[in-house]
């Protein structure tokens, strides 16, 4: 069975050999930027209670508990990767006029 590689996966395999080893220093500094990235902070927040019962609903419906649900969509808004879907089909539905 053959592997379908992406873009980015082919290209890494096309230059695979201008790869070089890590010394254990490097790799060490590459470990440590890792780990911090990795770190979690606990914050305190006010949510109405409303919205705290609507994203336990939406936990649960998604099998997650609720905080790993508001902290991916915190993740995917500063990623740049929330979307509204509303105002997506919105804007969909105006440039079909």
């Amino acid at each position: 069975m053959k592997t379908n590689l992406d873009t980015f996966e082919q290209s890494m395999e096309n230059n695979a050999q201008k790869f070089v080893p890590l010394s254990n220093a490097e790799m060490a500094e590459v470990e440590a930027i890792i780990n911090t990235a990795n770190k979690t902070k606990n914050i305190n927040i006010r949510i109405s209670a409303h919205d705290i019962e609507k994203v336990k609903q939406k936990s649960a419906e998604e099998g997650i508990p609720y905080q790993t649900l508001i902290s991916s969509i915190i993740h995917r808004y500063i990623s740049g990767y929330l979307v509204d879907e509303k105002a997506v089909l919105k804007s969909m539905e105006l440039l079909r006029r």
